[in-house]
């Protein structure tokens, strides 16, 4: 690419930076769609109306579905990865193993690779634990509960489900709890606290002290 182009594109930037694009659908290859869609319906993902043909589930919680059948992607079978996040790895992991599913064990990662179980200071985007459908595509689980800045911008809160909200709110609970010991005293403001924080945690924002 010449500078010329280079600074064209980087021009062009600030018109499409602003316009909203989100992720919608993931299609990942299948060698069995009938085999691929047990599978996921066992993993409790909801199976979407589509056209004939096309295969659509949606994790619990998630604005975004995948996709399978035949003639959608040419990729070869058990080539893709895919990152789900979790609000409680554990009991994710749990919920799954229940349902039937092989799950690998709970890893987290550290400078020297990665480590078997819990991250011991359970911090977001650290622990993990990984399983495959049957043809093999990977999906990674990382817990997530406190975003990094930027990532979702501080006035679009919100929750995919009533667990996740109630984990949100739990979380904010022992914070205050903590907040009231410092202070010495009863806050009785605490909704607008609880809604600081969960609000802080989604947009990577300061928390309320």
């Amino acid at each position: 690419m010449s500078p010329k182009s280079a600074q064209g594109d980087a021009s062009g930037m600030s018109g499409v930076e602003g316009v909203d694009m989100k992720l919608e659908v993931i299609v990942i290859p299948v060698s069995d769609v009938d085999r691929a869609k047990a599978f996921y319906v066992r993993l409790g993902w909801r199976l979407d109306q589509t056209p004939p043909g096309i295969v659509q589930l949606t994790p619990h919680g998630s604005g975004c579905s995948v996709q399978f059948g035949p003639g959608l992607t040419p990729a070869a079978p058990g080539s893709a990865m895919a990152y789900l996040v979790v609000s409680d790895i554990e009991a994710t992991r749990n919920a799954l193993v229940s349902a039937g599913v092989e799950v690998g064990g709970v890893f987290h990662v550290s400078p020297a690779g990665p480590v078997d179980g819990l991250d011991p200071e359970r911090r977001s985007y650290v622990s993990r634990a990984t399983f495959r459908d049957p043809d093999g595509n990977t999906w990674l689980m990382q817990e997530i509960t406190n975003r990094l800045p930027g990532r979702i911008e501080s006035g679009l809160t919100s929750f995919g489900s009533a667990t996740d909200l109630a984990s949100a709110m739990r979380r904010a609970a022992a914070a205050h709890g903590e907040h009231e010991e410092r202070t010495g005293q009863r806050d009785e403001n605490w909704p607008d606290w609880y809604a600081s924080y969960m609000v802080s945690e989604q947009s990577g924002a300061t928390p309320p002290e």
